[in-house]
């Protein structure tokens, strides 16, 4: 599941173009006064913007987790147990600085020496396994079943009309993305020329007195430009990434006839087996989903080096199984199994589709790993849309029962506590979406030691990730289940009405966009986990 950072872009070019220690004394937060908490009507500073997740609603009128508080006055100095989390994702650069010292390492193996000394099935898993091999782009699944030319699949006139839809929202977003681009570039030139200069200024361009209708219209567009973003440079690259984006989705994730896998086995065999490499880093630095999510997580806390996660006493297991595209259910599943068989104590898989043709291979492998004790986090996906009627895989329940009772599936929030606080972009589900979790906007690793803003219920997940984690490493005692219960019951329940997918046209209370009723709290989860623990 890609971050919305690229969604974000296109919605506003379309305006554009259109306009051209003990817990005995600690007390959790009070949810019955939740409602009564001030909003914040300042912008949030640099530290807030970059640490949001981890604040405090009561303390700092931010609608985060806790993590900060419980962290002073819960945890402290106290030692947890370490636990593996496995990031089924697009591949983790494990040499990042803030990474590195938290990778999970199979002790069992030696490296690159061609066997499988551990006799698990896969050669020279050091740090994990990636189930996409050397592939990188791939289809979206409704484009496969297209391209399969099964007509008798009920789903395949559905995919037929999402694909007309798609194709022609993108080819036209190109279009409007190449012709604006087209005459900012010869606008800028104008300008640079009838001042003398390549860096001016919004004022110069303000002061330009001419009679020339060329110049003229110029300045007109110059000027319009300067209303969207501070700087024209910068402004010129974001034309430039959406149509990077557009024509990858164009030649490859909407292409019916492009072949993407590399991997030599069947995707429609599950017992085509062993296939990939152990090769777990991104394919090529753009490709940051993984790494952005592990940050989250379990970012080394308290080095001195860009972030911290959410878990200490955590090691990331990386499991690729995402390609630019759609992920195969096969490479899901099998991976799923893997960090199960592996020593997984929490899953994280921020990725999700609406087609699925063997979502039953998916959801055995997360009833397996229920059944193993293996708490499952799910991201809720970005499409706005209500889960409880729109399908989004993969899910964990057929015909509406459950095959598990350690599944999570988690909703976004964003920064900004009220009507708005749940991100425009998440999806939502009175069933089948549990809890939400701050996603809107959240500072975390990428690669090659950097660091970046991204928003996507594929960060919502991994903070809900890292608050499992916390609970099983230092009350280790408790089930998988027992850790979905807290998480659910111990968050804080919100009563207001909020605006559902940015559409301030559609109000609806909170409670009735997810099971729980509540957004994430680490500090109460803790306090919970303390007291069922006993």
């Amino acid at each position: 599941m890609n971050t919305i950072k690229t969604l974000i872009i296109s919605a506003c070019l379309v305006i554009l173009i259109s306009g051209c220690s003990s817990t005995a004394a600690i007390i959790s937060t009070p949810v019955e006064n939740i409602d009564t908490s001030p909003l914040k009507v300042s912008e949030l500073t640099e530290f807030e913007k970059r640490n949001w997740g981890h604040l405090d609603l009561v303390t700092d009128t931010i609608p985060g987790m806790s993590v900060n508080k419980a962290y002073s006055e819960i945890i402290k100095k106290r030692k947890g147990k370490t636990v593996i989390v496995a990031v089924i994702d697009s591949g983790i650069d494990i040499d990042h600085e803030d990474l590195n010292d938290v990778i999970w390492t199979n002790k069992d193996e030696i490296p690159n020496n061609g066997k499988d000394d551990d006799k698990n099935g896969y050669v020279d898993d050091i740090h994990g396994w990636n189930f996409v091999g050397d592939g990188y782009h791939e289809q979206l699944e409704y484009v496969r079943l297209l391209a399969s030319g099964d007509t008798s699949n009920p789903r395949y006139a559905e995919a037929q009309a999402l694909y007309e839809k798609e194709q022609q929202k993108y080819i036209g977003l190109k279009k409007n993305y190449d012709d604006f681009l087209v005459q900012l570039t010869s606008a800028d030139e104008t300008i640079a020329k009838h001042l003398g200069k390549k860096n001016y200024t919004k004022d110069e361009v303000s002061a330009i007195k001419t009679e020339d209708k060329g110049l003229q219209q110029s300045v007109s567009i110059i000027k319009y430009t300067y209303t969207l973003a501070p700087n024209i440079n910068e402004f010129k690259q974001t034309l430039k990434d959406g149509l990077k984006e557009f024509n990858s989705r164009l030649d490859y994730m909407l292409n019916k006839n492009h072949k993407g896998r590399l991997t030599g086995d069947n995707p429609d065999d599950l017992n085509d087996t062993p296939y990939g490499n152990g090769n777990v880093k991104p394919q090529i630095k753009s490709n940051s989903h993984g790494t952005h999510v592990a940050g989250i997580i379990a970012a080394e806390r308290n080095n001195g080096k860009g972030v911290n996660g959410v878990a200490n006493h955590v090691k990331i297991m990386a499991i690729r199984s995402t390609p630019r595209g759609d992920e195969y259910d096969k490479d899901v599943a099998l991976a799923i199994r893997y960090a199960v068989d592996n020593g997984a104590k929490v899953i994280n898989a921020s990725f999700g589709k609406s087609f699925s043709p063997h979502s039953n291979w998916v959801r055995d492998a997360i009833a397996y790993a229920g059944k193993k004790d293996v708490v499952f986090v799910h991201a809720a996906g970005n499409d706005s849309k209500n889960v409880d009627i729109k399908p989004n895989f993969p899910d964990d329940n057929i015909n509406g029962q459950e095959v598990t009772d350690t599944y999570i599936r988690v909703g976004a929030l964003a920064s900004k506590y009220g009507s708005n606080m749940v991100a425009g972009f998440s999806n939502y589900g009175k069933q089948n979406v549990d809890v939400f979790a701050p996603g809107a906007e959240v500072y975390s690793t990428m690669p090659e030691n950097e660091y970046e803003f991204q928003g996507g219920t594929s960060m919502a997940a991994p903070a809900v990730a890292g608050v499992a984690a916390l609970i099983r490493s230092y009350y280790p005692s408790l089930s998988a289940a027992q850790v979905k219960q807290i998480i659910m019951n111990s968050g804080l329940a919100v009563k207001t009405k909020v605006v559902v997918g940015g559409d301030t046209n559609n109000i609806k209370p909170f409670a009735d966009l997810t099971k729980s009723s509540k957004m994430v709290n680490a500090y109460n989860a803790l306090i919970t986990a303390a007291k069922l623990a006993k």
